[in-house]
């Protein structure tokens, strides 16, 4: 199975791309599984998702928590908390 990635903000500075379709291994089940797999395979995107009380996830657009399953989604966003004001 294959999902669009997007990032924003510095996520998407930090990586060097505004998104990515990537495949997703068959074990690799929850949104921090698949961010661990992306940053073991490139410093840009190990810097960018070093922190992940800083990082955020919305799952075919809706906010999500990194700990919830991919399943079939389409769309996987990660950016930082959105501040008002």
């Amino acid at each position: 199975m294959a999902i669009e990635m997007l990032y924003f903000a510095w996520v998407r500075e930090a990586i060097g791309r505004d998104g990515e379709r990537v495949d997703v291994p068959a074990d690799v089940t929850t949104i921090a599984d698949l961010l661990d797999r992306l940053a073991a395979g490139s410093d840009d995107h190990a810097r960018a998702f070093a922190d992940r009380a800083r990082l955020r996830a919305a799952l075919d657009q809706e906010f999500v928590s990194l700990a919830v399953p991919i399943g079939q989604a389409r769309e996987l966003a990660i950016f930082p908390p959105v501040t008002g004001g």
